[in-house]
C-alpha cells in the first residue's frame, strides 16, 4: 500500500498549523476511512463508549466498524480505575485536522477536562485517538505535525489499542510507521 505524506505545509511558518492548506488537498481525495481508538476509565464506562460512538456518527461520519469492548489496565500511569477500550472505523470526507477538532470537541462535551501531555496521563471519562487514515484508494495518509501524527506513533506499543484495532482491521499491523518510537 502506498503512503501519502502530509507534513503540514506551514511547518516553517510561525503561528500557523498548516491545516487550511493541507485540508484543501484532502477534499479532492475523499472519502477517507479513519480508525479511532476509544478509551474510558471513569463513570459508566460502557455508556461512555456508546455515547462517544453515537457522537462520532453524528458529528464526524458513518461508523463502519466497531470492535468489542476490552477491559484493560491503565497504561503509563497508576489508577484504581481500570479502562474499557474499543476501536471504530469511520467513513467521512473530513480532513484529518477536522476529524481531530471534532473528536476533541466530543471529548470536551462528554466532560473531559484535560488532555494528556508530555507522557503524563490521567483518569478520563473519554479518550478518542486518531490511529490510522486511509484515502479512497486505500492508501495510507500520513500526517506529521505538532498537533497530529498519523499513523499514531505509539499505537504499536499499546495492546489496548492494537487488539480492538486488529479486530476491525486485520491489516493494521502492516501500516504502522516504521520509525515510530
Amino acid at each position: 500500500m502506498k503512503k501519502e505524506e502530509f507534513g503540514g505545509p506551514a511547518a516553517g511558518k510561525e503561528g500557523q498549523t498548516g491545516a487550511e492548506e493541507v485540508s484543501s488537498s484532502f477534499v479532492l481525495r475523499s472519502p477517507f476511512i479513519y480508525y479511532l481508538g476509544l478509551g474510558t476509565n471513569l463513570g459508566d464506562k460502557e455508556q461512555n463508549l456508546r455515547t462517544a460512538v453515537r457522537e462520532i456518527e453524528e458529528r464526524v461520519g458513518q461508523v463502519t466498524a466497531l470492535s468489542a469492548f476490552y477491559v484493560t489496565e491503565p497504561w503509563g500511569f497508576s489508577s484504581d480505575n481500570g479502562f474499557l477500550n474499543a476501536a471504530c472505523g469511520v467513513k467521512t470526507s473530513l480532513s484529518p485536522f477536522e476529524v481531530l477538532a471534532l473528536t476533541q470537541e466530543i471529548e470536551r462535551t462528554m466532560g473531559r477536562t484535560c488532555k494528556s501531555e508530555g507522557g503524563v496521563y490521567h483518569d478520563r471519562i473519554i479518550d478518542i485517538d486518531l490511529l490510522l487514515c486511509l484515502d479512497a484508494s486505500g492508501s495510507q495518509v500520513c500526517v506529521d505535525t505538532p498537533q497530529l501524527k498519523l499513523p499514531h506513533p505509539l499505537m504499536h506499543l499499546r495492546d489496548f489499542v492494537m487488539k480492538p484495532l486488529l479486530e476491525i482491521m486485520p491489516g493494521a499491523a502492516g501500516l504502522i510507521r516504521p520509525n515510530a518510537e
